[in-house]
């Protein structure tokens, strides 16, 4: 088992950093493509939930990982893990059952993914400096996401 980092160590490149900023564009796209009118507006809106619900997803498979590679994971680790994948498609079925969509999906989705640094938390798997870059993606694709949901009824 890995020991901690110490506090004043980071274990994120900056590479890692850039890239994880850089994945909030695709969402910060398809909320100006709303915002100004753009004629593929509902594409954009439906790109911003694909989007946000494959981050989701991603985020449970880092939760898998965090947790195998811990070597002391439970159960209940590996349940949390497969869970957003399981709620993206969720989300997504509402559509298909022919219920308001994509509106109401995006609030829950982007609400889910605000709170997400919570389960890293809990978790206990996760370096602080990782933490605290979660806290800033999740913050920024969670609200982008709720933006994008508040407007979806507007742009329809």
């Amino acid at each position: 088992m890995d020991a901690p980092l110490p506090v004043s160590a980071s274990s994120l490149s900056p590479a890692a950093r850039t890239l994880g900023y850089a994945g909030l564009l695709p969402q910060i796209i398809c909320l100006g493509m709303v915002l100004t009118g753009h004629e593929w507006r509902f594409v954009a809106i439906a790109g911003g939930f694909a989007y946000a619900a494959a981050i989701f997803s991603f985020l449970g498979g880092v939760w898998w990982g965090q947790a195998v590679h811990s070597g002391r994971a439970t159960a209940g680790a590996y349940a949390v893990s497969v869970m957003p994948s399981l709620l993206a498609v969720g989300l997504f079925l509402l559509w298909t059952f022919g219920w308001e969509w994509p509106g109401p999906a995006l609030l829950y989705l982007g609400a889910l993914i605000l709170g997400s640094p919570l389960i890293d938390r809990a978790l206990g798997f996760a370096q602080g400096d990782f933490l605290r870059l979660r806290w800033h993606l999740s913050v920024g694709l969670g609200s982008l996401t709720i933006a994008l949901g508040l407007l979806a009824g507007q742009a329809i």
